[in-house]
């Protein structure tokens, strides 16, 4: 049987006057790759409804464990989280977090809303528990 996950993942990204806006949405685009980008003054916005490249890029990066702290050490209420990534590193194909004091260039500001099934196992699905640096499997 396939689970069956509902997601809505909103994405913003200011553009500084000394970017250039199609980098930034190459940033967006190279993390999250069927998120609907909409280009405005100052700012990319983007909605998706699925992390699977993001969350292969966690796999293939090994920073299950970075990534389960950054979601849970973020979370809104029942359903939804968030979490910030730097854009020079979206841009590179690569998941680098912002924690901390905030990037000059701004960042890429990740909100997930998890509808179905339960955020912890989504959360699980995108980013699994790990033993020794290995994914564990339920």
């Amino acid at each position: 049987m396939t689970d069956i996950y509902r997601v809505d993942v909103e994405i913003t990204a200011p553009v500084f006057d000394t970017e250039v806006t199609a980098r930034v949405a190459d940033a967006i685009a190279n993390v999250f790759p069927n998120a609907d980008l909409e280009e405005s003054h100052g700012e990319i916005r983007a909605t998706a409804h699925s992390l699977e490249h993001f969350s292969d890029l966690l796999h293939r990066q090994e920073i299950l464990d970075t990534a389960r702290g950054e979601f849970f050490g973020n979370r809104e209420g029942d359903d939804t989280f968030t979490f910030a990534l730097k854009k020079q590193a979206a841009f590179e194909d690569r998941v680098n977090f912002s924690v901390g004091e905030p990037d000059e260039l701004g960042e890429i500001a990740v909100r997930v809303r998890v509808q179905e099934p339960t955020l912890e196992e989504y959360v699980d699905h995108v980013a699994p528990p790990t033993e020794d640096g290995r994914p564990i499997e339920p």
